[in-house]
């Protein structure tokens, strides 16, 4: 096989080709993992309690790894909990705190706090072209509160896409595209 011929590939789900809703897992995922460090913990920790006196291996270093599984199994069982509104409702709900046309807008999935409360984190631009403001908003993403709302004018400078390309084209001598 040729060198040439060795190409790299990402796999399907991960490729930019990729159309279709993009679903973020749920928090409650968190549940089932937080259920399994319980049990072993429980059981970690009751079988050195029982062999602890006289066997080798249980000592007290086993009976602290199993407290540190219950504990962070009792943290990942509270941690998980399910989220109010997805993406699109968060979308909704940041266009509605900032009071102007949201255009280009994305939304990420963020978690605050000790509890890793659920948060989306919606950046949107003004729909003018170019957009006129920018801001970022901080929702809730279990009961859809608006925890904070930044909104700035545009510093980014932008070009038209609409007649103002048209000239770009002409000033860098690039062939002019005929509407057919």
């Amino acid at each position: 096989m040729d060198d040439g011929d060795v190409r790299d590939a990402l796999p399907e789900d991960l490729d930019r080709g990729f159309v279709g809703a993009y679903i973020f897992p749920d928090n409650r995922r968190r549940r089932t993992t937080g259920a399994l460090y319980l049990g072993v913990g429980a059981l970690t920790l009751g079988m050195s309690s029982v062999y602890a006196p006289d066997a080798v291996l249980a000592n007290v270093g086993l009976t602290i790894g199993a407290i540190g599984l219950l504990l962070f199994g009792l943290y990942s069982v509270l941690a998980g909990r399910k989220f109010g509104l997805n993406e699109n409702e968060a979308l909704v709900a940041a266009s509605k705190e900032l009071g102007f046309a949201v255009g280009h807008a994305s939304a990420q999935l963020g978690w605050r706090g000790l509890l890793s409360r659920p948060t989306w984190r919606i950046l949107a631009y003004s729909a003018e072209d170019p957009p006129i403001s920018r801001s970022l908003v901080l929702i809730d993403a279990i009961d859809g509160t608006t925890i904070d709302a930044y909104v700035e004018d545009n510093p980014e400078e932008w070009i038209s896409t609409s007649n103002e390309l048209d000239g770009l084209e002409r000033e860098a001598g690039l062939p002019e595209i005929e509407d057919v």
